[in-house]
């Protein structure tokens, strides 16, 4: 009974020791399995006709093991000067230049994190479309190696077609207020209907100029014009 039961025990103490050792296995086999992709691999560099020290050196490059310190970052809070900027609202979060030397990024130079940067030249003359304002003469932009490059040139014909479509549209100024619409278009009195059919309007042999027999047919036809003189409407 005993050799048997001695027995049990051992088969039972190898199985566990072999399932351990299988866990292992897989531990190691999948964290071997883990590849970066354009990670150093000894194997590409097998076949190399070098040297013997040329080969040891390689060495080094498996046994090196990067250190990752953890870098505190400090937080400046500051209160940049109010300096109105064309674009979108900028938080200035910016990666400062190398040298220390302020890029002046989002106050004096559009700052446009995008990969597709708007035409400066378009941009400006839509400014300029919005602007009520006298401005100075346009910088002239040239396409380089225009012959070879048909694209460009496509985007600037359509970027320009753009801009004038965009474009507002002229707004005329009035200095007195216009009549109600529904006022002008009231059908007139069948007594009028009848006064006009019947009575002859003047000629243009009266003694008036173009502005006052204008004036004239306005009155008879009860056009509303201002009183002002040269702001017939």
């Amino acid at each position: 009974g005993k050799p048997g039961g001695g027995g049990g025990g051992g088969e039972e103490t190898e199985s566990s020791s072999s399932s351990e050792s299988e866990d292992g296995d897989e531990a190691e086999e999948s964290t071997a399995t883990v590849k970066v992709e354009g990670a150093y691999d000894p194997n590409d560099y097998l076949t190399l006709h070098v040297s013997a020290d040329v080969k040891e050196l390689f060495q080094y490059i498996t046994r090196f093991k990067p250190q990752e310190p953890d870098l505190e970052t400090a937080l400046r809070p500051f209160v940049p000067d109010y300096i109105p900027s064309v674009g979108e609202m900028d938080v200035f979060l910016k990666v400062p230049r190398p040298d220390g030397a302020p890029d002046e990024m989002g106050l004096k130079v559009l700052d446009e994190p995008a990969t597709t940067q708007t035409d400066a030249t378009v941009l400006e003359l839509q400014l300029r479309a919005l602007s009520k304002k006298q401005h100075g003469d346009v910088a002239v932009r040239a396409i380089e190696d225009a012959h070879k490059r048909p694209d460009a040139i496509q985007k600037w014909v359509d970027n320009i077609n753009d801009l004038h479509k965009s474009k507002p549209p002229a707004e005329v100024t009035y200095k007195d207020a216009m009549p109600d619409i529904e006022a002008l278009m009231e059908i007139w009195p069948d007594e009028v209907e009848e006064a006009l059919q019947d009575a002859e309007l003047p000629g243009t042999d009266l003694d008036l100029n173009l502005e006052e027999y204008a004036r004239v047919l306005c009155a008879l036809l009860d056009i509303p014009v201002h009183s002002a003189r040269g702001a017939a409407a």
